[in-house]
């Protein structure tokens, strides 16, 4: 292979490790963030119990996202170097603005909140960790902007042979970037509350602190439930953005090869490339493509074969994705309500408390596909219509892109390993006895 495709292997690698975590942290910040405000109002010693408990989760997860991190941040300019000099004024400002901004601010009140126990009153406690919470989905927000500037260059000018800031405002403001940054957030959100949901569960199975644990499933349902609707509802309205920006993402998200009014969608499509055709089309629904296109059963749909064949993206992969993602997701969504219908009964809901249990991975997966739609089906673009990725790599040897991809995978693995092994052990032995409040 070339050092394009190892560097981009090298980066999906970093990128998917990382977000193993960043969802989660976004989510469960939050999430630990009520709870604590339900403490410090009420002074009810459960609430500080499950603070506690589900903040160290959150601890562990956070530290595990900061290293993964800062190593992917490094590789723009060992491995993307050309693309940095190309995009740099516009791509390094919004990285920057994140670090100083953001970041910095989020592990400064992460030091304050372990630290600050003993030393604060519980509302001040409970505050910092409301700015955690805030700090942590303002970091993502610049990266959002930044990965949507990707999919949708605005605001910017050529010169000198190199793309130039013109418009910082555009670059912030844009629709393609307010609503990746509403769908990314939303389905952080629902990850958290699957994963509060499903440690609930498999306690409330063994009938170990039921009263607490009653109370966490209840409060990530109620979560849960309105970032699912927020999912949904931006889920919809970027899929007619990405209509209108990116008709080739479109096409390889359904396999969709003819222009035509009344496109069709197919439960099923498993896309021949070479041949430009579908070797299995199961579940026809006619016009529902133009539909989640256009919001119009009879609007025309462009077909690959109207795109260049060296501007579009790999089908199978972005095809598998989106399907994987909207499966998934629906998945999710029966689960919720069946949780909702059983929220007054959940002792006597074992059957539902092993699904949560076992559903802790789903919106995980769900995210992952979402991202391998978002980035494989922008190809062969590393900037949509302005830079192709085959033009962004560093000028390395291959070699040494390969020797640091074996290197990612081997002490990522070891992290992830250990990261896991720490949360899975403290999820299952549970919540420890308080000892002594906040002050």
């Amino acid at each position: 292979m070339d050092v394009v495709m190892l560097s981009r292997l090298q980066f999906a690698a970093a990128t998917m490790f990382h977000f193993l975590f960043v969802p989660l942290t976004l989510g469960l910040s939050i999430l630990v963030a009520i709870m604590e405000t339900r403490y410090a109002k009420t002074g009810d010693e459960t609430w500080l119990r499950m603070t506690k408990f589900f903040g160290k989760l959150f601890l562990i997860n956070v530290a595990l996202g900061v290293v993964t991190g800062i190593t992917l941040e490094f590789q723009f300019g060992t491995n993307w170097s050309r693309y940095s000099e190309y995009v740099g004024d516009i791509f390094g400002s919004l990285l920057a603005i994140e670090a100083t901004a953001a970041f910095f601010l989020e592990s400064t009140f992460i030091g304050i909140w372990i630290f600050g126990w003993k030393k604060l009153s519980a509302k001040a406690h409970a505050t910092v960790m409301w700015l955690v919470a805030l700090a942590g989905s303002l970091s993502s927000v610049w990266i959002l902007i930044a990965n949507a500037w990707m999919q949708n260059p605005v605001g910017y000018t050529i010169r000198n042979g190199r793309a130039e800031l013109s418009d910082f405002m555009a670059v912030v403001t844009q629709k393609y970037a307010l609503l990746e940054i509403t769908h990314t957030l939303s389905a952080a959100y629902m990850y958290s509350a699957f994963f509060v949901m499903g440690i609930s569960a498999y306690h409330l199975l063994k009938k170990q602190n039921v009263e607490l644990f009653t109370r966490a499933f209840r409060l990530a349902l109620i979560f849960g439930v309105f970032s699912a609707a927020v999912v949904a509802i931006s889920g919809d309205m970027h899929g007619v953005n990405v209509t209108e920006k990116q008709p080739a993402k479109l096409a390889a998200m359904e396999a969709h090869w003819e222009t035509t009014t009344r496109a069709p969608s197919f439960i099923l499509a498993i896309p021949d490339e070479k041949n430009e055709r579908n070797f299995i089309e199961f579940g026809r629904i006619p016009g529902l493509l133009s539909f989640l296109g256009k919001h119009d059963f009879d609007a025309e749909i462009i077909g690959l074969k109207d795109i260049p064949k060296d501007e579009r993206p790999p089908v199978l992969i972005t095809s598998l994705a989106f399907r994987t993602m909207v499966g998934s997701a629906t998945l999710m969504i029966f689960l919720t309500i069946w949780a909702f219908i059983k929220r007054n009964k959940l002792l006597e809901s074992p059957k539902m408390l092993k699904a949560m249990l076992f559903a802790i991975p789903l919106p995980l997966l769900t995210i992952e596909a979402g991202w391998v739609l978002t980035e494989v089906g922008r190809q062969p673009w590393i900037v949509y219509g302005l830079m192709k990725t085959s033009q962004a790599a560093s000028p390395v040897a291959s070699t040494q892109v390969l020797g640091s991809l074996i290197g990612f995978v081997v002490v990522y693995s070891l992290l992830g390993f250990v990261g896991f092994w720490l949360m899975i052990k403290h999820a299952k032995n549970g919540p420890e006895p308080v000892q002594e409040t906040a002050a």
